[in-house]
């Protein structure tokens, strides 16, 4: 038998009854001969409790200290986890992320994995038992704690499956695996069985919360497969995995939105060179992650520039743009948060044509205006008007062919 990592998120670990759940389901894979890894969560919402509690005790907490605190919500977890299968008669042991020798960076908060250390987990594995670690945590080479941020516990689990060269890596959420869009938005949205990394990597990245995109990345790098599932069901999920000749290769495989962003242009910027650095390097400087940029070039040699920028960081990077403004002699700087970018993905886009166009064509009769458009080899996104956003996505989910007959 193989290996197996299983995560659980937050909501699959909410209270005692949901863990004591996923302890029976961790120990029938036991039970089944296959050699298991337990990733988890904190429990649902208590990441967020000591995020408050921190900044109640200190308006500006220490980072360092911060990531001490918030790595017990998964220490909790873990230990629930390990003493109720060991209540039970499995051999269980829980490891913190140190422990497990998940060393990092020392970007406090958003840490970076540079290596699993597995010798522990491969002892552990070796006398058969159940090892269950903290995830969303790691160790700097200076022995700080760190955090890998918000969805960090899937890139957790990715990467020990890949140090111990798992079968495969199962993901336990709240949903039943990776849907053509968000079944909130679209009641004819249906389960895909098998999807592409590179297509769940613009997924996560365009909006999609299945997965957290570091995850994704780890998982293609190092070729593991991932099985998207659902803890309260035991309906089989989405496969993450390689392009395959064999697979079902539709046009377009999933449409989404992201509601996140915020858009900021500078009109009549100076057309010359270096402008452009002087716009984006005090936004990367402060940290701030651009993402589509658009460029019209006007016949007085002076340019309007618009790019976008995450929702929370709108301000910010609106109070640094008219200082830039000022500096490099651009006429105005406005922003608008009331956006979305509605986006079509699929690896079957290399080989047809036609895709951008029934896009446009489709929004077009709803007369849904396309204010920017960026697009890659598997990818085509468009900015539109926030409130147009979800009769945008039904639209789109139609016209390639995606609903479901049961919607």
């Amino acid at each position: 038998m193989g290996l197996i990592v299983q995560k659980y998120g937050g909501t699959s670990v909410a209270d005692l009854e949901r863990i004591r759940h996923v302890a029976k389901r961790v120990a029938r894979t036991y039970a089944d001969g296959h050699d298991v890894v337990v990733i988890l969560s904190a429990m649902s919402g208590v990441t967020d409790s000591l995020i408050e509690m921190a900044h109640n005790a200190s308006p500006d907490p220490d980072k360092r200290e911060l990531d001490v605190l918030l790595a017990t919500g998964e220490q909790t977890t873990s230990a629930l986890l390990a003493m109720m299968l060991c209540q039970d008669g499995y051999p269980a042991q829980s490891l913190l992320g140190h422990q497990a020798e998940v060393v990092t960076d020392r970007v406090y908060g958003n840490a970076r994995i540079l290596e699993i250390g597995a010798g522990r987990l491969r002892e552990l594995l070796a006398k058969r038992k159940i090892v269950v670690v903290a995830g969303f945590q790691g160790v700097d080479i200076k022995g700080n704690i760190t955090t890998l941020g918000r969805g960090g516990s899937d890139t957790s689990a990715v990467a020990i499956a890949a140090a111990l060269e798992a079968s495969v890596c199962e993901i336990y959420t709240d949903v039943e695996g990776i849907y053509t869009t968000d079944p909130n938005i679209c009641s004819k949205a249906r389960k895909i069985k098998q999807i592409t990394y590179d297509e769940m990597l613009n997924l996560a990245s365009l909006g999609a919360k299945v997965l957290q995109i570091r995850s994704v990345g780890f998982a293609k790098k190092y070729n593991v497969p991932v099985h998207v599932r659902s803890s309260f069901s035991e309906e089989e999920g989405t496969m993450v995995v390689h392009e395959d000749s064999g697979m079902e290769m539709l046009v377009v495989s999933a449409v989404t939105c992201n509601k996140d962003e915020a858009r900021i242009t500078l009109k009549k910027v100076p057309d010359q060179p270096g402008v452009a650095a002087n716009i984006f390097t005090p936004i990367s400087d402060a940290g701030i992650v651009v993402d589509m940029i658009i460029q019209n070039t006007r016949a007085s040699g002076e340019t309007d520039l618009t790019f976008t920028v995450p929702k929370a960081e709108y301000e910010t990077a609106l109070q640094i743009e008219k200082k830039v403004a000022e500096t490099i002699g651009a006429s105005c700087v406005f922003g608008d948060e009331n956006i979305a970018k509605v986006s079509v993905v699929g690896v079957g886009m290399k080989n047809h044509s036609g895709v951008a166009s029934i896009m446009f064509n489709t929004l077009a009769r709803e007369n849904i205006n396309i204010s920017m458009i960026s697009t890659s080899e598997i990818r085509i996104s468009c900015v539109i008007e926030e409130k147009y956003a979800e009769l945008a996505v039904r639209v789109l989910h139609t016209a390639f062919g995606l609903d479901s007959d049961a919607g």
